[in-house]
């Protein structure tokens, strides 16, 4: 199944990059983009790095914010998306998590919304530590818990209450970035679209 979902992100992220905010839209229920926004408050700093930016829906609002933004993505085809979305004003690279191609110390916030797996990666956790400034922040919205009645329902048939699954799944995203040795901070938004969990992994040099 894990590989079946790579082979179906793979696709998603490069060949078929253009239905990717159809899809995105119908898995959330339309609240996609809303649910990224939520990230935005989290963001400190004028020096912004995104990670994995997609069609580039974030970079739009960080050039309107005023802020130096950096995007970065593996694939060519979002960096295409991106370009249009932003009227070719983003400042985007091509490239991977585990080898930002960027100085040590270059970034106050960087941030990375409903990434893939490789966010958990310990290359690509030490390679943020590096990038940050001190006293910088790398700001993580890895899921949302759409609210659906069919999850509720199967929470009551297995027994267990939701806000005990919610503790475990908070305590697995947390892990990768504690044992990389940051300061966790959790915040569960309590959204009438559904609950989203926001990371925000602090250092201090």
């Amino acid at each position: 199944m894990r590989s079946l979902l790579r082979f179906f992100f793979r696709l998603l992220y490069h060949p078929l990059a253009f239905t990717y905010d159809l899809v995105a839209a119908t898995v959330s229920f339309g609240r996609w983009k809303d649910w990224i926004m939520e990230a935005v408050p989290f963001i400190a700093g004028t020096r912004i790095l995104e990670i994995g930016h997609g069609p580039g829906h974030l970079q739009r609002v960080l050039l309107r914010r005023g802020l130096v933004a950096v995007g970065l993505d593996e694939s060519t085809q979002m960096g295409r998306l991106t370009k249009r979305n932003t009227g070719g004003k983003a400042c985007l690279t091509r490239g991977l998590a585990q080898q930002l191609p960027f100085a040590s110390e270059s970034f106050n916030t960087i941030i990375a919304t409903f990434p893939a797996e490789y966010i958990f990666d310990p290359s690509t956790l030490a390679e943020v530590k590096r990038c940050l400034l001190n006293g910088g922040r790398f700001v993580v919205l890895p899921a949302a818990l759409p609210r659906n009645p069919f999850l509720h329902w199967l929470f009551r048939v297995t027994g267990q209450a939701p806000s005990e699954a919610l503790k475990i799944f908070r305590e697995r995203l947390e892990e990768p970035f504690i044992k990389a040795e940051f300061n966790v901070e959790t915040h569960v938004l309590d959204l009438k679209s559904g609950t989203l969990i926001i990371i925000v992994a602090t250092i201090a040099r």
